[in-house]
C-alpha cells in the first residue's frame, strides 16, 4: 500500500468526480405513501400489482405507526397492513445499481417492486435490503408495495402479545433508503453472505494513549462484466483536519467478482473515545478506478480500547465503572414510529440523568439512537430480540442466529457498542446453542475486543445477571465479568417472586414498590428513590463493573392494561425524584456534570417534614423562609456507603408555608442554590416544549413533547392541579392523541408532530380560566 502521510488541513477531502451525486447517491424513501389497514374479510391478492390504484388510501409518511394507540394500551393493535408508493427515477441513476434499504418494519415484510415479488423478511427490529436494479423503469413510474404482519409469530418471537412484556407495536416505523451505486461499489454488509464481510469494517488492533491502529476492511463488488482495476483511498478526519490518509495497492477485480481490500491507518496520539471524551473521527472510503471516484462511504467510528483484568473493566487503561440504565424504545401513542430527533432527544435526557450506560433491552434499537450514543458517550450493551421465549423449532434456532449476525454487523462500527447481547433474555437455553450464538458474535467480530453478554452464566464472555436473580441464586465462584443487568424494580414489586410474571396476579401492591407513577404522590415516589438508592449502592458491594436500573421511562406492556411504572422518568419524559438522585451521582468535574443540588419535596402541608436533598456537593444549607436549617455533610448510613454522591436529609419540626432553599458547597465555596415555594392558587399555564437539544425539523415526522405546567403566580408547578386542558395548533403541525388532557401532578403532555414546512408553529393551551400561547421555529430537514 502506499502512504500518504499525516496532512493538517482545515477542510474536507473532495473527491476527483465534479458532481457526488452522480457517483452514489442516497436518499430518505419516507415520503408520500399510501396506506391501509386489511379489514376483515378483505381480499388484498392484487394490492401489490403495478396497476392497483391506491389513491383512496391514507397518505402518510415515515416513520409511520399503523394505529395511533390510546396513553394505555389494552389491546394494542395487530394485523396486516400495506404500504404503496410510485416513483420516478432520476437519469443519473441509469446503468447503477438500485437498492431500497429498510432500517426496520414490524414484522414479516413482503416487498413488490413493478409487480415483482423481492423479499419477504422476517424480524422487525434490524435492517434488510431489496436490490431491484434489474426491473428498475426509467420511461415510467415505478411501483413499490409492502405488506407487513405484526401478528404473533413463533419463528421470530418472543412470544406471544397477551403474555409478552413490551408492546411491539407495527409499521415502517423507521426510515428506508433509495440508495444507487455504480456497479463497482462498497457492498452493503446485509447482503454478504461471507462472515465478518460486506461494507467497511473498522477494528483496533492496537491502541494505546500515545497510539493506535486503525484497521479498514473494504468490502468491494464488481456487478460489471469487465474487469476493473482499482485502489482503495481511506482518509481519517478529526474535526475537521486530515489525520492521515492511505491508498492500498491497485487490485484487479474480474466480472462480477467481490473481494476484500484491508488497510491500516497508523494513528499518533489518537483522541479516544469515553463516556467522558466521545471524540469522533470520520472516515472517507473511495473506491478510485483510473483517477475518478467510484464509490464513496463515510463512517462514523471512535478509537477505543475496552479490556477485563480479571473482573474489573479498563476502559483506554482507566478502572472504569458504568452507572446505567434499560430503555425501551416507546412513545405515547405512536409506539415505535420516532423521529430520528426523538431518538437523540432520549439519549440526550439518559446521559443528562447520569447515566454513561444504556442496555439496549431487549431488542436492537433505532441507528439514530446509536449514533446519538456514539456522539454523547453512551456505552451499549447491544441485544438481540429476545424475552422469555425459547423454542425447539429449528426456524426459530436458525431466524436467532442470523439476527445475531445481523445485528453485528449493523452496528460494529458504532464506538458506543461495548459487547453484544447475543442471548434470549430470561428464556433458557441450551449449552449448544449458546455456543452458536457465541462462535457468531466472535466470527463476525474477529477481534480481541469482541465481549459477548448474556443472561446465563455459561459460555458468555460478560455475566448478565438482574439483581433479584442475585438475591436468590448469586454464585460467588463465578469469576467472569459481571454486569448487574437490572435493578430496583422487581425485587420491589413482586418480592422477588421469580420470572413467571403470570403469578402477579394474586401479588399486593406493597408500598415498597418502585412503580409508581408520576401522580402518586410524594411519599410513593421518594419510596422508589429511596428503593433506587438502596439497590445501587449494593450493586457497588458486588465485583459487578456496571449496572442498569430497570428503566429509564414508563412503558406500556402486551398484557397488561396499566403502565409499567418504575420508570425514572414517566412515559412523557418527565421525571420523578428518582430522576434527581441519578444525575446527583455524577460528579460536578465530570465534562458531562455540573454541580447540582435538588430539593425532592414540594412543600406542601402534607409533605414529608423529613426533607430531602440530592446533589453532587461536599455539604448542603437548607433554610426556611431565610431562617438556616442547617448545613450538612451527605447521609451516612447503611444505603449510603458506596454511593458516589449520598443524599442530604433534613430534619424539620413542624411545616411553615413559605420557601425552602437549598445551597450547595464544593471545596467550601458556594456552587449552586436552588428553591421550592409551596404551591399557592393557579394562576396561569407555562408551555415548555421539549427540545432536548435538538431542534425541531420539517418534512421527517419529527415528534416532541409539549407540557402544559400549572403554576401560581410564582411559578411553581401545582402538583394537586388536574385542569383539563385544550391544546390548539397553527401552522404545519398535528397533535397526536388527545386535544383535551386531564394535568396529571399539575402537568398535561402532549405530542406534537411537525409537517413538511418550516417556519412558525404556534402552540396554545387554554383551560376554563387560563390560556397561554408559545411558539416554535422549524427549521428545515
Amino acid at each position: 500500500m502506499r502512504k500518504i502521510g499525516y496532512i493538517i488541513i482545515s477542510f474536507l477531502l473532495t473527491i476527483s468526480c465534479s458532481d457526488e451525486n452522480i457517483l452514489i447517491e442516497k436518499q430518505k424513501f419516507n415520503d408520500d405513501w399510501n396506506f391501509t389497514i386489511l379489514q376483515a374479510g378483505e381480499n388484498d391478492i392484487s394490492f401489490f400489482q403495478s396497476d392497483f390504484d391506491s389513491n383512496d388510501w391514507s397518505k402518510v409518511d415515515l416513520p409511520h405507526t399503523p394505529k395511533l394507540e390510546p396513553k394505555i394500551v389494552n389491546n394494542q393493535w395487530q394485523g396486516i397492513c400495506w404500504y404503496r408508493k410510485k416513483f420516478s427515477l432520476a437519469g443519473t441513476m441509469k446503468n447503477k445499481k438500485l437498492f431500497l434499504k429498510f432500517e426496520g418494519a414490524m414484522n414479516i415484510t413482503e416487498v413488490w417492486i413493478n409487480g415483482e415479488k423481492l423479499i419477504e423478511h422476517h424480524g422487525g427490529y434490524l435492517p434488510f435490503v431489496v436490490d431491484f436494479s434489474d426491473i428498475a423503469n426509467f420511461e415510467k413510474e415505478n411501483t413499490v408495495a409492502i405488506r407487513l404482519n405484526n401478528n404473533d409469530n413463533p419463528v421470530t418471537g418472543p412470544k406471544p402479545l397477551k403474555v409478552l412484556d413490551f408492546n411491539t407495536y407495527g409499521g415502517m416505523y423507521r426510515n428506508v433508503w433509495l440508495i444507487a451505486k455504480h456497479k463497482v461499489h462498497i457492498t452493503d454488509p446485509i447482503l454478504t453472505n461471507k462472515i465478518a464481510s460486506g461494507g467497511i469494517f473498522v477494528t483496533y488492533p492496537d491502541v494505546s494513549k500515545e497510539s493506535a491502529i486503525v484497521k479498514i476492511q473494504t468490502h468491494i463488488k464488481n456487478a460489471n462484466e469487465v474487469s476493473t482495476s482499482l485502489i482503495v483511498k481511506n482518509t481519517l478526519i478529526y474535526n475537521g483536519a486530515i489525520v492521515a490518509s492511505v491508498e492500498s495497492d491497485s487490485k484487479t477485480f474480474t466480472q462480477f467478482e467481490d473481494n476484500t481490500i484491508l488497510d491500516n491507518i497508523d494513528v499518533t496520539s489518537p483522541h479516544l473515545w469515553s463516556p467522558q471524551t466521545p471524540n469522533l473521527y470520520q472516515l472517507n472510503t473511495e473506491v478510485i478506478a483510473d483517477g475518478v471516484v467510484l464509490d464513496k462511504e463515510v463512517t462514523t467510528i471512535g478509537i477505543k480500547k475496552v479490556e477485563f483484568i480479571n473482573q474489573e473493566l479498563h476502559l483506554n487503561g482507566e478502572k472504569t465503572f458504568l452507572r446505567g440504565v434499560n430503555r425501551h424504545q416507546e412513545y405515547p401513542y405512536i409506539g415505535y414510529a420516532l423521529s430520528d430527533n426523538a431518538n437523540y432527544r432520549d439519549a440526550k435526557k439518559i446521559k443528562e440523568a447520569g447515566f454513561d450506560y444504556v442496555r439496549l433491552s431487549h431488542y436492537p434499537h433505532s441507528p439514530a439512537f446509536m449514533r446519538a450514543c456514539d456522539e454523547l458517550g453512551l456505552i451499549t450493551i447491544d441485544a438481540i430480540l429476545g424475552w422469555q421465549y425459547f423454542s425447539e423449532d429449528e426456524k426459530f434456532q436458525k431466524h436467532v442466529l442470523q439476527n445475531s449476525r445481523d445485528l453485528i454487523r449493523r452496528d460494529r462500527n458504532h464506538a458506543s457498542v461495548l459487547a453484544w447481547e447475543v442471548s434470549l433474555n430470561e428464556s433458557w437455553m441450551p449449552e449448544p446453542f449458546i455456543d452458536a450464538l457465541t462462535k457468531i458474535a466472535h466470527e463476525e467480530y474477529p477481534s480481541h475486543q469482541c465481549y459477548t453478554a448474556g443472561w446465563q452464566s455459561y459460555g458468555y464472555d460478560i455475566y448478565l445477571q438482574a439483581r433479584q436473580h442475585r438475591l436468590d441464586h448469586y454464585d460467588p465462584s463465578i469469576k467472569k465479568p459481571y454486569n448487574v443487568s437490572e435493578y430496583g424494580d422487581w425485587e420491589y414489586y413482586a418480592m422477588n417472586a421469580g420470572l413467571d410474571q403470570t403469578s402477579w396476579g394474586n401479588l399486593l401492591q406493597e408500598e415498597r414498590s418502585s412503580r409508581q407513577l408520576r401522580t402518586a404522590g410524594e411519599t410513593a415516589l421518594l419510596q422508589q428513590a429511596t428503593n433506587v438508592q438502596e439497590a445501587h449502592n449494593d450493586n457497588l458491594s458486588t465485583p459487578a463493573f456496571a449496572d442498569g436500573y430497570w428503566v429509564m421511562y414508563d412503558y406500556n406492556r402486551g398484557y397488561a392494561n396499566d403502565l409499567e411504572a418504575s420508570g425514572i422518568m414517566d412515559i412523557f419524559r418527565l421525571p420523578k425524584p428518582a430522576y434527581y438522585f441519578y444525575k446527583s451521582q455524577r460528579d460536578a468535574n465530570d465534562p458531562f456534570g455540573q454541580p447540582m443540588v435538588h430539593i425532592a419535596n414540594n412543600w406542601t402541608s402534607h409533605s414529608p417534614l423529613d426533607v430531602r436533598v440530592f446533589s453532587n456537593c461536599d455539604e448542603v444549607e437548607l433554610s426556611l423562609n431565610g431562617k438556616i436549617i442547617g448545613r450538612q455533610k451527605p447521609d451516612n448510613n447503611r444505603f449510603s456507603k458506596h454511593l458516589n454522591h449520598p443524599p442530604f436529609t433534613f430534619k424539620i419540626k413542624e411545616y411553615k408555608k413559605g420557601t425552602l432553599k437549598a445551597h450547595g458547597y464544593i471545596n467550601n465555596k458556594l456552587a449552586v442554590d436552588t428553591e421550592v415555594k409551596s404551591p399557592e392558587q393557579p394562576s396561569n399555564i407555562r408551555l415548555v416544549i421539549d427540545e432536548s437539544d435538538k431542534k425541531p425539523k420539517a418534512d421527517c415526522n419529527d415528534i416532541l413533547f409539549v407540557h402544559a405546567q400549572i403554576v401560581d403566580k410564582n411559578g411553581t408547578v401545582i402538583p394537586t392541579a388536574v385542569n383539563s386542558i385544550q391544546f390548539k395548533i397553527e401552522g404545519d403541525a398535528k397533535l397526536l392523541g388527545d386535544k383535551e388532557v386531564v394535568a396529571e401532578a399539575g402537568i398535561a403532555s402532549v405530542l406534537l408532530q411537525i409537517g413538511e414546512n418550516s417556519g412558525k408553529i404556534k402552540v396554545i393551551a387554554l383551560t376554563e380560566n387560563m390560556s397561554t400561547e408559545t411558539s416554535i421555529i422549524v427549521k428545515e430537514n
